[in-house]
């Protein structure tokens, strides 16, 4: 596709944003920084990032910044992103180690310091709300340990306790469910990988395979005939339960779906078990084609859900930015209403935003103060990508099996020498 570097570039933007939220030149750190601005509660009219409708450039209200001294959820998701992208930028060792050391900071900090972030920054807790931080303890120690292969990370994301907080048995209402605030089935997914190619054994095993045996299972409780999830009439699987807002969740399942028939090609699994029954690895990319595919446009309402991909898209997508003539002024809070209360199109197009999707009756209304429907975010477009990515390139082109694992041992014994030369 040529677009390894600016995939990295654009990675590294995040990385680099992500070192100036703590110290991460200190050996650990007492604090993180997790928000820049607030958004208020409903009916508040107090100038802040949701009464105000302002182009980022144009803000002129305070916007104040926010730390937390017990935040494990965002301190472990933090390590795990950096330890992440560290293996993206193994060819810059500097930049590679830098990222590794911050993700050892965060990681430390999150374990010694227990607490979730909303606790700290109460006004997320509208928005973003965290209701654990077991599931981020798993996986920021799986990426940690793939970047590291320093087997305490491996050995505490195995650790059966916490497994167990972290409802990796299932039986909870979101179990399943991929998305910014459960990472289990994320964790479970990406460990199932490493179990499979890499074959450790005791002690690892036993937890290993509990991760391999729930996320099978998970990838069954996918697909419609089995009735885990909801179908719309016309096709989309309701992952957060008919609740709004459903593409972003919709983007992230798809996306797992795709990467799990991908690790059954690298290992030459043509089935997987569903029960009584094996089911082709097909199964699963069809599934996730068609979630996807419903995103496109394959829905009733023949609409894209992604701005400026085919001829019928959103065109009022609640975005300031977007929805603000290029040259007019926004300063003042409430000067840009008129534009965001308009129903002409947006005069600035944002080209590939996925927006928040239709209701549980597969329709949609193209409105822009209605967010539910309108609201394009970042957590949603990046499972996006995720899942086009997976889909793209073939149905067996698996994934490869080794970059991911590249600081991680062996788990054999290393082979003898091989015998000197024989001399008469």
């Amino acid at each position: 596709m040529g677009e390894l570097d600016h995939v990295k570039e654009l990675i590294k933007w995040g990385t680099d944003y992500m070192l100036k939220t703590f110290n991460a030149s200190a050996p650990s750190i007492d604090l993180v920084w997790g928000q820049v601005g607030t958004g208020g509660i409903p009916g508040d009219t107090t100038p802040n990032d949701h009464y105000c409708w302002e182009r980022p450039e144009d803000m002129d209200y305070e916007r104040a910044a926010y730390s937390c001294g017990a935040c494990s959820d965002l301190a472990a998701e933090m390590a795990a992103a950096l330890a992440a992208a560290s293996i993206v930028f193994k060819d810059n060792r500097a930049y590679s180690l830098k990222l590794v050391d911050g993700a050892t900071v965060l990681f430390a900090f999150a374990r010694d310091r227990r607490g979730r972030y909303v606790k700290a920054i109460p006004d997320a807790e509208t928005y973003y709300n965290s209701t654990g931080y077991w599931d981020e303890f798993i996986w920021g120690a799986a990426w940690m340990y793939f970047a590291t292969g320093n087997s305490t990370y491996l050995k505490l994301a195995t650790t059966e306790g916490i497994a167990k907080h972290a409802g990796a048995s299932g039986g909870w209402k979101f179990y399943g469910v991929f998305d910014w605030d459960n990472k289990l089935t994320g964790a479970q997914v990406v460990l199932t990988r490493f179990f499979k190619m890499m074959s450790p054994g005791f002690p690892y095993e036993n937890v290993l395979n509990q991760y391999k045996n729930e996320t099978e299972l998970i990838m069954c409780s996918y697909l419609p005939q089995y009735k885990v999830f909801n179908q719309t009439a016309g096709g989309m699987m309701e992952f957060n339960y008919g609740a709004p807002q459903p593409l972003q969740y919709v983007a992230a399942n798809a996306f797992l779906a795709a990467l799990y028939a991908d690790y059954l090609s690298a290992t030459s699994a043509p089935v997987w078990p569903c029960g009584p029954n094996f089911l082709p690895k097909k199964v699963l990319r069809d599934f996730a084609r068609s979630q996807i595919n419903y995103i496109l446009g394959d829905n009733p309402a023949k609409m894209s859900y992604v701005v400026g991909y085919r001829k019928r898209y959103p065109i009022r997508v609640h975005h300031r930015g977007a929805s603000i003539p290029r040259g007019r002024t926004s300063r003042g809070c409430t000067t840009g209403y008129k534009y965001r209360d308009t129903k002409s199109p947006n005069p600035n197009l944002l080209v590939g935003a996925m927006v928040a999707g239709p209701d549980n009756r597969d329709r949609f209304a193209d409105i822009r103060y209605n967010y539910n429907f309108t609201e394009p975010t970042i957590a949603g477009n990046a499972c996006l990508v995720a899942a086009l990515v997976a889909l793209s390139g073939g149905d067996d082109k698996g994934v490869d099996p080794n970059t991911i694992f590249s600081a991680v041992p062996a788990f054999f014994p290393n082979s003898p020498p091989p015998p000197a030369p024989w001399r008469p």
